[in-house]
């Protein structure tokens, strides 16, 4: 299966609940960044990931309230760069004990020290290394060489020892689509559990010309589409037609919520219109109609997986040679 058996019943039983229960908008993905302090200054990231003082680090006790207060099968542990969260070993224990699916997002520069030895691989435990691209590229990305060597040692290391391992990458302006096969091609090698390709995340404090507008977007998908039919990719079938310009889809910022430093981050991931200090004001104060429209200019160039993958699999839900493919999908990954 492209999803472990008891993540796809998880998410399942989850959203059936919230059916019977009524509710039309519900988070699926929490998005807890504990801090914003990191080991590298990437060129595609936002700017409050370059300034990220430890000590402004949001505590246990707040990380493991947010995972309640969202309900959210899934935790996506970002940053920042979590490795370097002196709490993480009690984090991921505290969040496997309330039976949510975690992914730690990470640069891999520090698994050897922070994780490996230290946090023992579990079921609910996903490691997702960032990769743009082969080691120039990636270097380059993140504005230090080494990094894609560390990354694939890092990777070899962490299967050797039975941990399940995701690849994210990021498609930027530049990214060449031969790079990404290869790409895959080396992950797959390598035993990678599954490859998430997304394009490039346009945070709004991010002024460098390095994103791809939306028919940019379009045309590189079509290429990606042709991969993710050929290797262990993660995003739906549906959202992967999206990307690739063949289907078009409302926004869901409300499935993918964001708990910071600062706050709740709304309306979503990459826009910070306003941050909240408490989940109930977040999830009522703010207009989940405007954001789904996706009327405001910062949203027109904006495909990113976080909004959309949610709306693809409602959609299939609805449609049943989508809702077929999607189960086809899965299991033959």
């Amino acid at each position: 299966m492209r999803f472990p058996l008891h993540i796809t019943t998880d998410m399942i039983e989850y959203q059936v609940k919230m059916a019977l229960k009524g509710q039309k908008r519900y988070p699926m993905v929490l998005m807890l960044e504990p801090l914003y302090t990191c080991n590298l200054a990437c060129l595609g990231c936002s700017t409050e990931r370059h300034t990220g003082k430890l000590k402004d680090r949001l505590s246990l006790e707040q990380c493991l309230k947010a995972v309640e207060q969202s309900q959210a099968p899934g935790v996506s542990i970002c940053g920042g760069e979590p490795t370097i969260y002196p709490e993480l070993p009690e984090l991921i224990d505290g969040i496997i004990k309330r039976k949510r699916h975690i992914y730690l997002c990470t640069n891999a520069l520090l698994l050897d020290k922070k994780v490996y030895g230290v946090i023992p691989p579990h079921s609910r435990l996903t490691i997702n290394v960032h990769l743009d691209g082969l080691r120039d590229t990636h270097d380059l990305v993140c504005d230090r060489k080494g990094v894609f060597d560390k990354a694939i040692e890092m990777i070899k290391e962490a299967k050797r020892l039975g941990y399940h391992v995701w690849a994210n990458t990021t498609v930027f302006l530049e990214t060449s689509v031969a790079e990404l096969e290869n790409l895959c091609q080396l992950l797959a090698e390598l035993g990678v559990d599954g490859q998430l390709i997304s394009p490039g995340y346009h945070y709004e404090s991010v002024d460098r010309e390095i994103f791809l507008a939306k028919e940019q977007i379009h045309e590189k998908f079509k290429h990606v589409l042709e991969l993710s039919k050929k290797y262990r990719m993660t995003s739906t079938p549906m959202f992967m037609e999206f990307a690739a310009g063949f289907r078009e889809f409302d926004c869901s910022p409300w499935s993918t919520v964001t708990y910071t430093p600062l706050g709740w981050k709304g309306p979503c991931y990459l826009i910070g219109e306003k941050y909240f200090e408490n989940y109930e004001d977040f999830w009522n104060g703010v207009d989940w109609p405007f954001w789904e429209s996706r009327q405001d200019r910062r949203c027109q160039n904006c495909l990113m997986h976080s909004g959309f993958e949610a709306s693809a699999v409602r959609e299939a839900s609805r449609n049943p040679k989508d809702l077929l493919n999607l189960v086809k999908w899965n299991f033959t990954g």
